[in-house]
Protein backbone atom coordinates (compact mmCIF):
# COMPACT_ATOMS: atom_id res chain seq x y z
CA UNK A 1 0.00 0.00 0.00
CA UNK A 2 2.60 2.49 0.83
CA UNK A 3 4.30 1.24 -2.37
CA UNK A 4 0.96 2.42 -4.02
CA UNK A 5 0.51 5.96 -2.28
CA UNK A 6 4.79 6.77 -3.86
CA UNK A 7 3.33 5.90 -6.58
CA UNK A 8 0.49 8.20 -6.73
CA UNK A 9 2.70 11.17 -5.25
CA UNK A 10 4.92 10.36 -8.02
CA UNK A 11 2.34 10.63 -10.65
CA UNK A 12 0.63 13.76 -8.91
CA UNK A 13 3.98 15.45 -9.14
CA UNK A 14 4.10 16.20 -13.05
CA UNK A 15 0.40 16.06 -13.87
CA UNK A 16 -0.33 20.01 -13.43
CA UNK A 17 1.81 20.57 -15.71
CA UNK A 18 1.52 18.04 -18.34
CA UNK A 19 -2.37 19.03 -17.91
CA UNK A 20 -1.30 22.90 -18.80
CA UNK A 21 0.34 21.49 -21.59
CA UNK A 22 -2.98 19.10 -22.91
CA UNK A 23 -5.19 22.24 -22.38
CA UNK A 24 -3.01 24.54 -24.44
CA UNK A 25 -3.14 22.35 -27.59
CA UNK A 26 -6.94 22.00 -27.01
CA UNK A 27 -8.04 25.84 -26.17
CA UNK A 28 -7.82 26.81 -29.77
CA UNK A 29 -10.25 23.83 -31.15
CA UNK A 30 -13.12 25.52 -32.66
CA UNK A 31 -16.39 25.10 -32.96
CA UNK A 32 -17.25 25.20 -29.11
CA UNK A 33 -18.86 21.41 -28.96
CA UNK A 34 -15.70 20.13 -30.83
CA UNK A 35 -13.15 21.42 -27.97
CA UNK A 36 -15.62 20.23 -25.35
CA UNK A 37 -15.74 16.81 -26.55
CA UNK A 38 -11.95 17.04 -26.97
CA UNK A 39 -11.44 17.78 -23.34
CA UNK A 40 -14.02 15.11 -22.03
CA UNK A 41 -11.68 12.51 -21.06
CA UNK A 42 -8.83 14.63 -19.96
CA UNK A 43 -10.70 16.53 -17.71
CA UNK A 44 -12.33 13.18 -16.09
CA UNK A 45 -8.99 12.60 -15.23
CA UNK A 46 -6.76 9.46 -15.27
CA UNK A 47 -3.40 8.60 -13.56
CA UNK A 48 -1.43 9.93 -16.03
CA UNK A 49 0.91 7.35 -16.07
CA UNK A 50 2.50 7.67 -19.86
CA UNK A 51 3.15 11.47 -19.65
CA UNK A 52 5.25 10.96 -16.16
CA UNK A 53 7.07 7.68 -17.65
CA UNK A 54 8.05 10.15 -20.30
CA UNK A 55 9.28 12.96 -18.17
CA UNK A 56 11.08 10.65 -15.58
CA UNK A 57 12.74 8.76 -18.47
CA UNK A 58 14.33 12.03 -19.59
CA UNK A 59 15.44 13.13 -16.11
CA UNK A 60 16.21 9.49 -15.90
CA UNK A 61 19.66 10.27 -18.54
CA UNK A 62 20.12 13.58 -17.47
CA UNK A 63 17.91 15.41 -19.09
CA UNK A 64 15.13 18.12 -17.88
CA UNK A 65 11.85 17.84 -16.88
CA UNK A 66 10.93 20.66 -19.08
CA UNK A 67 12.10 18.53 -22.28
CA UNK A 68 9.94 15.76 -22.09
CA UNK A 69 6.61 17.68 -20.87
CA UNK A 70 5.21 18.44 -24.72
CA UNK A 71 6.15 14.64 -25.87
CA UNK A 72 4.43 13.52 -22.54
CA UNK A 73 1.47 15.22 -23.49
CA UNK A 74 1.37 13.85 -26.66
CA UNK A 75 1.37 10.91 -25.16
CA UNK A 76 -1.62 11.57 -23.48
CA UNK A 77 -3.44 12.95 -26.17
CA UNK A 78 -3.19 9.52 -28.28
CA UNK A 79 -4.09 7.15 -25.19
CA UNK A 80 -7.59 9.60 -24.84
CA UNK A 81 -7.92 9.39 -28.16
CA UNK A 82 -7.88 5.65 -28.22
CA UNK A 83 -10.19 5.38 -25.34
CA UNK A 84 -12.80 7.45 -27.11
CA UNK A 85 -12.52 5.63 -30.16
CA UNK A 86 -12.83 2.16 -28.25
CA UNK A 87 -15.66 3.22 -26.19
CA UNK A 88 -17.36 3.64 -29.37
CA UNK A 89 -16.05 0.23 -30.76
CA UNK A 90 -17.28 -1.68 -27.84
CA UNK A 91 -20.45 0.59 -26.99
CA UNK A 92 -19.28 1.53 -23.65
CA UNK A 93 -21.19 3.89 -22.03
CA UNK A 94 -18.92 5.38 -19.19
CA UNK A 95 -15.50 5.99 -18.46
CA UNK A 96 -13.39 7.02 -15.73
CA UNK A 97 -16.64 6.92 -13.93
CA UNK A 98 -18.08 10.20 -16.58
CA UNK A 99 -20.44 9.24 -19.25
CA UNK A 100 -18.42 8.37 -22.57
CA UNK A 101 -17.67 10.99 -25.33
CA UNK A 102 -20.17 9.56 -27.85
CA UNK A 103 -22.97 9.14 -25.06
CA UNK A 104 -22.83 12.77 -24.12
CA UNK A 105 -22.39 14.13 -28.26
CA UNK A 106 -22.44 11.22 -30.10
CA UNK A 107 -20.84 8.70 -32.46
CA UNK A 108 -19.94 11.12 -35.12
CA UNK A 109 -19.08 14.25 -32.87
CA UNK A 110 -16.84 11.54 -30.71
CA UNK A 111 -14.95 10.30 -33.39
CA UNK A 112 -13.99 13.68 -34.49
CA UNK A 113 -12.73 14.63 -31.10
CA UNK A 114 -10.65 11.22 -31.57
CA UNK A 115 -9.41 12.34 -34.57
CA UNK A 116 -8.82 16.17 -33.35
CA UNK A 117 -6.65 14.55 -30.18
CA UNK A 118 -4.89 12.43 -32.14
CA UNK A 119 -3.67 15.22 -35.00
CA UNK A 120 -2.88 17.50 -31.95
CA UNK A 121 -0.32 14.73 -30.47
CA UNK A 122 1.95 15.31 -33.27
CA UNK A 123 1.73 19.22 -33.47
CA UNK A 124 2.45 19.31 -29.35
CA UNK A 125 5.45 17.04 -29.94
CA UNK A 126 7.17 19.47 -33.12
CA UNK A 127 6.84 22.29 -30.19
CA UNK A 128 9.03 21.40 -28.13
CA UNK A 129 11.90 23.11 -29.34
CA UNK A 130 9.84 25.93 -27.95
CA UNK A 131 11.40 24.68 -24.30
CA UNK A 132 14.97 24.57 -25.88
CA UNK A 133 14.77 20.84 -26.86
CA UNK A 134 17.53 20.21 -29.80
CA UNK A 135 15.52 19.77 -33.26
CA UNK A 136 17.76 17.29 -34.92
CA UNK A 137 16.07 15.27 -31.07
CA UNK A 138 12.69 16.15 -31.95
CA UNK A 139 12.63 14.21 -35.29
CA UNK A 140 13.26 10.60 -34.22
CA UNK A 141 10.88 11.05 -30.87
CA UNK A 142 7.92 12.08 -33.54
CA UNK A 143 9.24 8.66 -35.44
CA UNK A 144 8.90 6.87 -32.04
CA UNK A 145 5.18 8.31 -31.45
CA UNK A 146 3.84 7.70 -34.48
CA UNK A 147 4.93 4.56 -34.79
CA UNK A 148 3.28 3.39 -31.52
CA UNK A 149 -0.06 5.09 -33.07
CA UNK A 150 0.02 2.44 -35.98
CA UNK A 151 0.65 -0.35 -33.63
CA UNK A 152 -2.21 0.32 -30.84
CA UNK A 153 -4.37 0.21 -34.67
CA UNK A 154 -3.09 -3.28 -35.14
CA UNK A 155 -3.26 -4.30 -32.08
CA UNK A 156 -6.77 -3.62 -31.89
CA UNK A 157 -7.72 -5.00 -35.01
CA UNK A 158 -5.77 -8.40 -33.74
CA UNK A 159 -7.61 -8.28 -30.85
CA UNK A 160 -10.97 -7.86 -32.64
CA UNK A 161 -10.21 -10.92 -34.75
CA UNK A 162 -9.64 -12.91 -31.58
CA UNK A 163 -13.36 -12.63 -30.70
CA UNK A 164 -14.08 -15.37 -33.35
CA UNK A 165 -11.25 -17.73 -32.42
CA UNK A 166 -10.53 -20.36 -29.97
CA UNK A 167 -6.95 -21.25 -31.30
CA UNK A 168 -4.99 -18.10 -30.09
CA UNK A 169 -1.67 -18.93 -29.64
CA UNK A 170 0.56 -17.52 -26.51
CA UNK A 171 2.56 -15.61 -28.65
CA UNK A 172 -0.15 -14.02 -30.93
CA UNK A 173 -2.01 -12.83 -27.79
CA UNK A 174 1.79 -11.87 -26.47
CA UNK A 175 1.85 -9.91 -29.73
CA UNK A 176 -1.73 -8.47 -30.01
CA UNK A 177 -1.04 -6.63 -26.21
CA UNK A 178 2.06 -5.01 -26.53
CA UNK A 179 0.70 -3.32 -29.94
CA UNK A 180 -2.19 -2.71 -28.52
CA UNK A 181 -1.26 -1.67 -24.98
CA UNK A 182 2.80 -1.74 -24.45
CA UNK A 183 4.22 -0.07 -27.63
CA UNK A 184 2.57 3.44 -26.85
CA UNK A 185 4.11 2.95 -23.05
CA UNK A 186 7.70 1.99 -24.69
CA UNK A 187 6.98 5.11 -27.22
CA UNK A 188 6.74 7.15 -23.68
CA UNK A 189 10.18 6.16 -21.99
CA UNK A 190 11.40 6.05 -25.32
CA UNK A 191 10.79 9.50 -26.46
CA UNK A 192 11.53 10.92 -23.47
CA UNK A 193 15.04 9.35 -23.13
CA UNK A 194 15.59 10.57 -27.01
CA UNK A 195 14.53 14.34 -25.78
CA UNK A 196 16.37 14.05 -22.70
CA UNK A 197 19.76 13.30 -24.50
CA UNK A 198 20.37 9.70 -23.37
CA UNK A 199 22.66 7.81 -24.73
CA UNK A 200 21.95 5.29 -27.45
CA UNK A 201 22.43 2.34 -25.21
CA UNK A 202 20.10 4.44 -22.63
CA UNK A 203 17.27 4.70 -24.79
CA UNK A 204 17.19 1.12 -25.95
CA UNK A 205 17.03 0.10 -22.15
CA UNK A 206 14.16 2.42 -21.66
CA UNK A 207 12.31 1.42 -24.69
CA UNK A 208 12.61 -2.13 -23.98
CA UNK A 209 11.60 -1.34 -19.92
CA UNK A 210 8.40 1.08 -21.00
CA UNK A 211 7.95 -2.48 -23.18
CA UNK A 212 8.14 -4.94 -20.53
CA UNK A 213 5.99 -2.72 -18.27
CA UNK A 214 3.70 -2.44 -20.77
CA UNK A 215 3.04 -6.21 -21.34
CA UNK A 216 3.13 -6.57 -17.50
CA UNK A 217 0.39 -4.10 -16.99
CA UNK A 218 -1.79 -6.00 -19.20
CA UNK A 219 -1.11 -8.99 -17.82
CA UNK A 220 -1.95 -8.12 -14.58
CA UNK A 221 -5.10 -6.78 -15.41
CA UNK A 222 -6.04 -10.28 -17.19
CA UNK A 223 -4.62 -11.72 -13.89
CA UNK A 224 -6.33 -9.27 -11.16
CA UNK A 225 -10.00 -9.82 -13.26
CA UNK A 226 -10.33 -13.43 -11.24
CA UNK A 227 -7.80 -12.99 -8.71
CA UNK A 228 -8.76 -9.00 -7.28
CA UNK A 229 -12.43 -8.46 -5.74
CA UNK A 230 -15.29 -7.03 -7.29
CA UNK A 231 -14.50 -3.59 -4.68
CA UNK A 232 -11.31 -3.09 -5.86
CA UNK A 233 -12.07 -3.94 -9.62
CA UNK A 234 -15.19 -1.72 -9.61
CA UNK A 235 -16.52 -4.60 -11.84
CA UNK A 236 -17.50 -8.65 -11.56
CA UNK A 237 -14.91 -10.70 -10.92
CA UNK A 238 -14.97 -12.77 -14.19
CA UNK A 239 -16.14 -10.70 -16.46
CA UNK A 240 -13.67 -11.27 -19.31
CA UNK A 241 -14.91 -14.83 -18.71
CA UNK A 242 -18.51 -13.45 -19.19
CA UNK A 243 -17.19 -11.67 -22.23
CA UNK A 244 -15.13 -14.50 -23.78
CA UNK A 245 -12.23 -12.84 -23.96
CA UNK A 246 -9.44 -13.85 -24.83
CA UNK A 247 -6.74 -13.12 -22.03
CA UNK A 248 -3.14 -15.09 -21.27
CA UNK A 249 -5.37 -16.90 -18.42
CA UNK A 250 -8.09 -18.16 -20.99
CA UNK A 251 -4.92 -19.04 -23.48
CA UNK A 252 -3.10 -20.75 -21.13
CA UNK A 253 -5.73 -22.71 -19.79
CA UNK A 254 -7.73 -23.70 -23.85
CA UNK A 255 -3.42 -25.10 -24.21
CA UNK A 256 -3.09 -26.94 -21.44
CA UNK A 257 -6.18 -28.46 -20.88
CA UNK A 258 -7.97 -31.69 -21.71
CA UNK A 259 -10.16 -32.24 -24.32
CA UNK A 260 -12.97 -32.88 -21.93
CA UNK A 261 -12.12 -29.49 -20.07
CA UNK A 262 -11.66 -28.17 -22.91
CA UNK A 263 -14.57 -28.18 -24.33
CA UNK A 264 -16.70 -27.56 -21.03
CA UNK A 265 -14.21 -24.01 -21.12
CA UNK A 266 -15.26 -23.31 -24.35
CA UNK A 267 -18.71 -23.99 -23.55
CA UNK A 268 -18.64 -21.79 -20.42
CA UNK A 269 -16.71 -18.71 -22.49
CA UNK A 270 -19.81 -19.12 -25.36
CA UNK A 271 -22.81 -18.99 -22.87
CA UNK A 272 -24.77 -15.71 -22.30
CA UNK A 273 -24.40 -14.81 -18.32
CA UNK A 274 -21.98 -15.52 -15.54
CA UNK A 275 -23.73 -18.38 -13.78
CA UNK A 276 -20.76 -20.88 -14.77
CA UNK A 277 -17.89 -18.12 -14.06
CA UNK A 278 -16.81 -20.38 -10.98
CA UNK A 279 -16.36 -23.09 -12.70
CA UNK A 280 -14.28 -21.66 -15.52
CA UNK A 281 -12.20 -20.30 -12.53
CA UNK A 282 -11.46 -23.88 -11.33
CA UNK A 283 -10.76 -24.92 -14.75
CA UNK A 284 -7.66 -22.01 -14.91
CA UNK A 285 -6.45 -22.78 -11.46
CA UNK A 286 -6.45 -27.27 -12.25
CA UNK A 287 -3.99 -26.29 -14.83
CA UNK A 288 -1.71 -23.49 -13.45
CA UNK A 289 -3.21 -20.58 -15.48
CA UNK A 290 -4.23 -17.98 -12.87
CA UNK A 291 -0.35 -18.32 -11.27
CA UNK A 292 1.23 -18.70 -15.06
CA UNK A 293 -0.24 -15.21 -15.82
CA UNK A 294 1.41 -13.69 -12.64
CA UNK A 295 4.74 -15.06 -12.96
CA UNK A 296 4.84 -13.82 -16.87
CA UNK A 297 4.16 -10.62 -15.17
CA UNK A 298 6.53 -10.65 -12.48
CA UNK A 299 9.64 -11.48 -14.99
CA UNK A 300 8.76 -8.89 -17.16
CA UNK A 301 8.57 -6.32 -14.09
CA UNK A 302 12.29 -8.29 -12.83
CA UNK A 303 13.85 -7.38 -16.20
CA UNK A 304 12.73 -3.83 -17.19
CA UNK A 305 14.20 -3.28 -12.98
CA UNK A 306 17.82 -5.08 -14.27
CA UNK A 307 17.87 -2.94 -17.71
CA UNK A 308 17.51 0.33 -15.49
CA UNK A 309 20.03 -0.84 -12.81
CA UNK A 310 22.59 -1.22 -15.74
CA UNK A 311 22.26 1.74 -17.82
CA UNK A 312 20.85 4.48 -15.46
CA UNK A 313 22.90 6.49 -12.09
CA UNK A 314 21.52 6.32 -8.94
CA UNK A 315 19.29 9.41 -9.25
CA UNK A 316 15.37 9.71 -7.93
CA UNK A 317 14.39 9.75 -11.88
CA UNK A 318 15.33 6.24 -11.86
CA UNK A 319 14.45 5.31 -8.51
CA UNK A 320 10.55 6.38 -9.40
CA UNK A 321 11.35 4.46 -12.79
CA UNK A 322 11.70 0.95 -10.08
CA UNK A 323 8.67 2.15 -8.08
CA UNK A 324 6.26 2.36 -11.11
CA UNK A 325 7.58 -1.15 -12.20
CA UNK A 326 6.89 -2.58 -8.60
CA UNK A 327 3.44 -0.51 -8.70
CA UNK A 328 2.34 -2.48 -12.16
CA UNK A 329 2.16 -5.46 -10.18
CA UNK A 330 0.91 -4.10 -6.62
CA UNK A 331 -2.35 -2.24 -7.73
CA UNK A 332 -5.56 -4.25 -7.19
CA UNK A 333 -7.27 -2.90 -9.95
Amino acid sequence: MTETLEVTEILKKYSTRIDQEIKEALETVDPETLRQASEHLVKAGGKKLRPSLAVLSAEAVGGTVKSALKAGASVELIHTFSLIHDDIMDQDEKRRGKPSVHVLWGEPMAILAGDTLFSKAFGTVLKSEEDGVPPELILPALHTIVDSCVKICEGQACDMGFAERLDVTESEYLGMIYKKTAALIAAATKSGAILGGGTPEQVEALSEYGRLIGMAFQIQDDYLDVASSEEDLGKPVGSDIVEGKMTLLVVNALEKATPEDRERFITILKEEGDENVSEAMEIMKKYGSIQYAWQVAQEDVNQAKNLLLDVLDDTPARDALLKIADFVLERSH
